[in-house]
């Protein structure tokens, strides 16, 4: 493994300097703060400001359809998490925009496509229902064909973004009858504002807000579909693969190894800031660090994370998450109670990034499915171990 520092081209460092110019101007204090208040990972003129230099539509086209280039995609990727920049909104319309340009009639990519690159047109996914868990295959939210209408009812949670986005990517049900569940599934780009829409408000344990959608008689153009009738699956299975992170990155290093490996960093600069903590000498001239059980928790929750940012693919996803939960613990207790104060609080001790680690990590567990979904997929597909059972044991 190479860990020599890329020299960058002069094109590259001016662009480079280009964009810590273009962020650090839009993703201000201001904007960090009001995005821990809302919990909304998404600021609108940020958003915006991204559409207007055409930064949106370079991310998302290839290099040779006059995207960024590989390098200057990886220092777009590492600068907007060095500021912090609210993102999540972007992330998810970018996956459902492939489906849309893939599935979608030319219509409804006329209607979509160009909003998307000024940044007007945010999407959501619609996937989990109440009662569904991770298997989001037993949708149970309901469409039916009335003419050339659909009639769309139920209910999903965990719709992130909701509240900022003009359409959600839905997954419906479309033949309870078929013998399969992924034979009865037809994938829909809802809008929004549509009549019989409800958004709710949820907030988690890291502070960030989801949504509960409610859909009562929501009435939509077949243009809407995406795809098939009952053919969803299909439609799903690239957003949905991307979103779990069992995609393999490019040979050429510039990719992310891992899905989580923006909160995999964040993880890391939580330690770094331990480690100068108690590297600091007290008023007798000794530091926290030269006690040896400290010494070795800190430097096990080290290894622990380096080992998790160097796996790939879903068993990278696997790791980091897991090591957030073993590791945020652990920091917060060598700094001792001082590290229960948030970001923004008196006398936080390390600005908060331990104690909102710890809150943060059992989200990571459980974005795109859980760690227990994951270990299951690594067990059943990886190492051939065959499919789970939990029916209870019969005596």
């Amino acid at each position: 493994m190479d860990f020599s520092r890329v020299e960058l081209a002069a094109d590259e460092q001016a662009f480079l300097d280009e964009i810590r110019t273009f962020l650090d101007k839009h993703v201000t204090d201001e904007v960090r703060r009001r995005d821990r208040e809302t919990g909304d990972n998404f600021d609108e003129g940020v958003h915006l400001a991204m559409g207007e230099t055409g930064y949106l539509e370079r991310e998302y086209r290839k290099p040779e359809d006059g995207g960024f280039s590989r390098v200057e995609s990886r220092i777009w990727a590492l600068e907007r998490r060095r500021v912090h920049a609210p993102w999540v909104t972007w992330g998810t319309t970018i996956l459902v925009s492939h489906s849309v340009e893939a599935y979608g009639s030319p219509e409804l990519r006329a209607e979509v496509m160009p909003g998307v690159f000024s940044g007007h047109v945010r999407m959501c996914l619609g996937y989990t229902e109440p009662d569904g868990g991770s298997d989001i295959a037993t949708s149970k939210t309901k469409a039916v064909r009335d003419g050339d209408d659909w009639v769309i009812n139920g209910a999903k949670m965990f719709t992130t973004g909701a509240h900022n986005c003009r359409y959600v990517f839905l997954i419906t049900n479309t033949d309870s009858n078929a013998e399969r569940k992924h034979k009865r599934l037809t994938m829909f780009l809802v809008p929004l504002d549509t009549a019989g829409i409800e958004i709710r408000g949820l907030r988690t344990v890291d502070g960030d807000r989801t949504n509960i959608v409610y859909y009562n008689d929501v009435r939509i153009s077949d243009k809407y579909r995406l795809g098939d009738v009952n053919g969803g699956w299909a439609v799903l299975r690239g957003p949905l693969d991307a979103e779990h992170g069992v995609v393999d990155a490019a040979t050429d290093g510039l990719d992310d190894i891992a899905i989580l490996q923006h909160q995999g960093m964040f993880m890391g600069t939580a330690v770094d800031k331990v480690a100068a903590i108690v590297g600091r000498p007290g008023n007798d001239g000794q530091s926290r660090i030269d006690d040896g059980a400290v010494a070795d928790r800190l430097g096990r929750s080290v290894a622990r994370i380096e080992m998790a940012l160097s796996t790939p693919n879903m068993y990278g996803r696997v790791a980091i998450a897991q090591t957030m939960r073993d590791v945020a613990p652990e920091l917060m207790d060598i700094l001792g109670s001082a590290s229960v104060l948030p970001t923004d609080a008196d006398g936080a001790i390390d600005e908060g990034a331990s104690e909102y680690l710890y809150r943060w990590a059992p989200l990571c567990g459980i974005y795109g499915g859980t760690l227990e979904v994951f270990r299951n997929m690594i067990a059943q597909y990886v190492l051939g171990l065959g499919r789970p059972v939990y029916a209870p044991v019969k005596s």
